[in-house]
């Protein structure tokens, strides 16, 4: 199960890394295993719909067990079962990079996080700055 503490420290490696960095500024989603959002912060700055953006990336992620990388190659090369997982999801399924699975030290599966703001590439990048922060394991599916 990942914890309230666990996902606060996520965040708060995902904004120190962003900050350090000089992205620009961030929407972040995160979700436990169930699906359920366990934080969402959107600094100042944030365009309107990158909230929507960060929570599909991490609804998706959590949804399929996939990172958005392989997400991303899915809606490549697959494009009909992403619209179907799409529409089962209920529309919230943004399959590219910057969605990222959290796991465990041992593998288990714990949430997820989607971040957009930044280029996808630096949104995984911080993500995975903010997961290793909380002794955990990022998965982007590459």
């Amino acid at each position: 199960m990942l914890t309230l503490a666990q996902a606060e420290t996520i965040l708060a490696g995902v904004l120190a890394h962003a900050k350090e960095n000089g992205f620009k500024p961030l929407a972040i989603a995160i979700v436990d295993a169930r699906g359920a959002l366990k934080l969402f912060t959107a600094q100042d700055g944030t365009p309107l719909k990158r909230g929507d953006i960060a929570t599909g990336k991490a609804d998706g992620c959590i949804a399929l067990g996939l990172g958005g990388r392989a997400l991303q190659k899915f809606a490549i090369e697959r494009p009909y079962f992403i619209q179907g997982a799409t529409h089962a999801t209920g529309g919230s399924l943004v399959p590219v990079v910057g969605g990222v699975l959290i796991r465990s030290p041992e593998g288990e599966v714990l949430g997820s996080i989607g971040i957009s703001g930044d280029t996808s590439d630096n949104d995984e990048i911080a993500a995975l700055a903010g997961i290793a922060k909380a002794g955990l394991v990022g998965e982007t599916g590459a």
